[in-house]
């Protein structure tokens, strides 16, 4: 009997106590839930993420995230998934509900076949990237849960290394409202703000009216001069900024490349580089990556991705989108591996599912328990 089998079967038992299963009815919306012993079996729901403040955007505002809750049952052994989908990942509840609903994962009778299962997700469709991390997501969850462990400890990860999370703010011309998002951000050890908004430095000065921690700006590709884009990263550097997220488009590459030459700052891509195959491309022009899970089709890849960028001498970022703790503590397993890390889309929202990963002094928490780590609560 091989490990993999042993740990199955000796911990079987003890990881069906581990899990409270959270009921998914249908609610109006098309659900797939079968249930068959010693197969795959995926059941979904669609969730609306409720946001504690508006979220401003270089181009757009939001109050609500639509999101999609996954389980994947083996044996009476429950993994946990999500997608979430704000608008410029191009999927929506639709989308991704007709995805899941495509898939046969009885057809896989082992739920460690990770790889085998991505590829065949990959022949049901090319894209559909956040809608294959949910998936991803509960079967990491649940081969955890079958292993006993969780998945930091399974990737050989020291918890004492994961950086302290950034708190995300968004400006706010209501004085009031965005004095609320300073206070929220209080406990935090380094502030996010996003940019691209034509008001820049007016919201690093207002932050600066009631905190002095660093922060590290997002520009959502929101610039699009590069010699205004350097000027902001010099009056930047000499407030307090760590780095520079997206400040130009994705598509201008020469100027970004031009930019990361003479900033004083750190490059880093989010909307640039989106899986693997991106990594390489990404280092000719920034230096660093962001990598989140509903852009890499969840742990699997983003775990290859940080080890190529580690290889390839550039900077990690942890991110996330508008999250519960499920997707939220899954990421957190990867975070020993960043440099960098912006985990707060949890805390961001009001009606969260589950229990979670915790910020403790600005430090990210990874709990110690099987799986992804994370207990239903509601």
């Amino acid at each position: 009997m091989n490990r993999r089998n042993f740990l199955r079967t000796s911990l079987l038992g003890a990881a069906a106590t581990v899990v409270s299963p959270l009921s998914f009815s249908a609610a109006g919306q098309s659900v797939k839930q079968v249930s068959q012993s010693g197969k795959l079996n995926l059941s979904f729901q669609p969730y609306e993420l409720k946001l504690r403040h508006a979220f401003n955007l270089a181009s757009s505002q939001r109050t609500t995230t639509p999101g999609v809750q996954v389980r994947i049952e083996y044996d009476g052994i429950v993994g946990y998934g999500e997608a979430s989908m704000p608008p410029y990942l191009g999927e929506t509840v639709a989308s991704v509900t007709s995805f899941l609903s495509r898939l046969d994962l009885q057809q896989f009778s082992d739920p460690f076949a990770i790889e085998s299962i991505h590829d065949y997700m990959d022949s049901v469709a090319s894209a559909d990237r956040a809608a294959k991390a949910s998936v991803d997501i509960a079967l990491h969850d649940l081969c955890g849960k079958i292993m006993g462990r969780p998945w930091y400890k399974i990737w050989g990860l020291n918890s004492d290394n994961a950086p302290c999370t950034s708190f995300t703010v968004s400006y706010d011309s209501n004085p009031d409202e965005f004095k609320a998002k300073i206070d929220d951000a209080s406990p935090y050890k380094v502030i996010k703000v996003k940019m691209g908004l034509g008001h820049d430095k007016e919201t690093i000065r207002a932050i600066r009216r009631y905190s002095d921690v660093p922060v590290c700006v997002d520009v959502n590709q929101g610039w699009t001069d590069k010699d205004k884009a350097l000027e902001m990263c010099h009056w930047l550097n000499e407030n307090n900024c760590l780095f520079v997220e997206q400040p130009m488009p994705k598509d201008m590459i020469e100027e970004t490349a031009w930019l990361r030459e003479r900033s004083p700052l750190p490059i880093i891509a989010d909307e640039f580089v989106q899986r693997l195959s991106g990594v390489r491309l990404a280092a000719q022009a920034y230096d660093g990556i962001n990598i989140k899970l509903m852009k890499s089709t969840g742990m699997h890849e983003a775990y290859k991705m940080a080890v190529l960028a580690n290889a390839l001498g550039m900077k990690v970022m942890l991110g996330c989108m508008t999250e519960t703790s499920c997707a939220v503590t899954a990421a957190a397993q990867l975070s020993p591996m960043a440099d960098w890390a912006d985990l707060d889309g949890n805390l961001l929202i009001e009606n969260d599912l589950f229990d979670g990963l915790k910020i403790v002094d600005g430090k990210i928490t990874i709990p110690d328990r099987p799986g992804i780590g994370i207990i239903p609560v509601s």
